[in-house]
C-alpha cells in the first residue's frame, strides 16, 4: 500500500479542472452576450411592431377614404348622367318651340307650355350643375386627405427603413464587443494562469514535499491532519508553520498580480463520507465550512486581504477517492487552495 501511495504522489498535475473552469468562464461570457443580444432584439421587435399597427391603422384609412372616393364617383356620374339627359331634353323644347314658332306663329297657348317645361328644365340643369360641383369639392378634399396619408405612408416607411439601418449597426456592434471581451478574456486567462503557475510553484518550492501537503490539478492540497484535529474547527499547533508560509507567499502575489485582474485564493474544506452530528457541527457541511473559515480568518491576521479570499465548506459530496479503505477516507478530508477568478 505505501508503493501504491507513492506512485499516486508522482503522478503528474491534472489540468483537466483548471480547463473546464476557463470553459466555463467562457460559456459565461457568451451567455452574456447572447442575453444582451437579445435584450437589443426585444426592444427592436417592439418598436416594429408598433409601427406595422399604425402601418395597418393607415391602411384601413385608405381603404375607407378609397369607398368614399367610389361612391362620390358613382354619385358625380349619376349627376352627369343627369344632366346629360336634362341638356337633351332642353335641347329637344328648343326645338320644338322652335318648330311651334315657325308652323303655328298664332299658337300662343302651345308657345307658352313649350316656355314653361324649358324654363322648369332650365332650373332642373342648374340644380344638377350645383350637386356637380358640390361632388367635385367631396372628391378633391378626398384626394387631398389621401396624398396625405401617403406622404404618412412615405415617412413611416422612412422611419422602419433607418430602424433597420440601427438595427444592423447595433448588432455589428454588439459582434465587435463579442470579439473584444473574448480577447480580452483570454488575456485575463493568460495572465492569471501564468500568476497560477508561479504561485504554486513557488509553494512547492516553499512547502517541499511533506507528508500531507500536495498538488492535485489545479489545486493546492493540505490533509485536514495537517491543520487539524479529528472533528475540529480550530488550527491544531502544527498548523501555524504551515500557513505562515502560505500567508507570505499570498502576500507577494497580493504585490505582483495587477489590480485590474479580479482574482481570488479559494479555500475549500472537505471532509470524508463518515457522519458527523454534535452541538457544534450538526453535519459534515458545518465542519467542512468552519475548516474553512478558520484558515480565511488566520491568513487574514497574517496580513492578506479579505477580498481575495473566498471560504466554501462541501461537506463529503466532492470526494477525491472512492471508497470506504482508511487511506481514501483520509484522503477525501481536506482543505484546497485554488487561485481563481473573482
Amino acid at each position: 500500500m505505501a508503493l501504491g501511495r507513492q506512485r499516486r504522489l508522482r503522478s503528474g498535475p491534472d489540468y483537466w479542472p483548471g480547463f473546464v473552469d476557463a470553459l466555463s468562464t467562457m460559456l459565461l461570457a457568451f451567455v452574456f452576450l447572447i442575453s444582451v443580444f437579445m435584450l437589443a432584439q426585444f426592444f427592436l421587435s417592439r418598436d416594429v411592431t408598433g409601427k406595422d399597427a399604425a402601418l395597418q391603422k393607415l391602411n384601413r384609412q385608405i381603404e375607407e377614404l378609397t369607398s368614399l372616393l367610389a361612391l362620390e364617383k358613382s354619385v358625380k356620374a349619376d349627376a352627369q348622367s343627369s344632366l346629360s339627359a336634362l341638356t337633351a331634353t332642353l335641347e329637344a323644347a328648343r326645338k320644338e318651340n322652335a318648330d311651334l314658332a315657325l308652323r303655328l306663329g298664332g299658337a300662343e297657348g302651345a308657345a307658352s307650355g313649350a316656355s314653361g317645361r324649358l324654363g322648369a328644365a332650365e332650373s332642373a340643369l342648374t340644380a344638377e350643375k350645383q350637386l356637380s360641383a358640390q361632388a367635385q369639392a367631396r372628391v378633391d378634399i378626398l384626394n387631398q386627405q389621401i396624398a396625405a396619408l401617403r406622404r404618412q405612408l412615405a415617412a413611416i416607411e422612412e422611419a422602419l427603413q433607418a430602424s433597420e439601418a440601427r438595427d444592423r449597426d447595433s448588432q455589428a456592434k454588439i459582434s465587435d464587443l463579442g470579439q473584444r471581451l473574448n480577447v480580452a478574456l483570454a488575456q485575463r486567462v493568460q495572465e492569471l494562469a501564468r500568476y497560477r503557475s508561479d504561485f504554486f510553484g513557488r509553494l512547492r518550492e516553499i512547502l517541499g514535499n511533506r507528508p500531507g501537503v500536495r498538488i492535485v490539478g489545479d489545486r493546492f492540497v493540505f490533509q485536514s491532519e495537517v491543520l487539524f484535529d479529528t472533528g475540529q474547527a480550530a488550527l491544531s499547533a502544527e498548523a501555524p508553520a504551515e500557513l505562515d508560509k502560505l500567508a507570505a507567499a499570498i502576500v507577494d502575489l497580493e504585490r505582483e498580480i495587477p489590480p485590474e485582474i479580479p482574482w481570488v485564493l479559494r479555500v475549500d474544506g472537505h471532509t470524508d463520507k463518515r457522519p458527523i452530528q454534535s452541538a457544534q457541527f450538526p453535519s459534515n457541511w458545518a465542519l467542512s465550512s468552519a475548516r474553512a473559515i478558520a484558515v480565511v480568518q488566520y491568513l487574514i491576521g497574517k496580513g492578506v486581504q479579505p477580498n481575495h479570499l473566498v471560504a466554501a465548506g462541501f461537506g463529503e459530496f466532492q470526494p477525491i477517492e472512492q471508497g470506504d479503505g482508511e487511506e481514501a477516507l483520509r484522503r477525501n478530508r481536506r482543505i484546497e487552495l485554488k487561485l481563481t477568478e473573482r
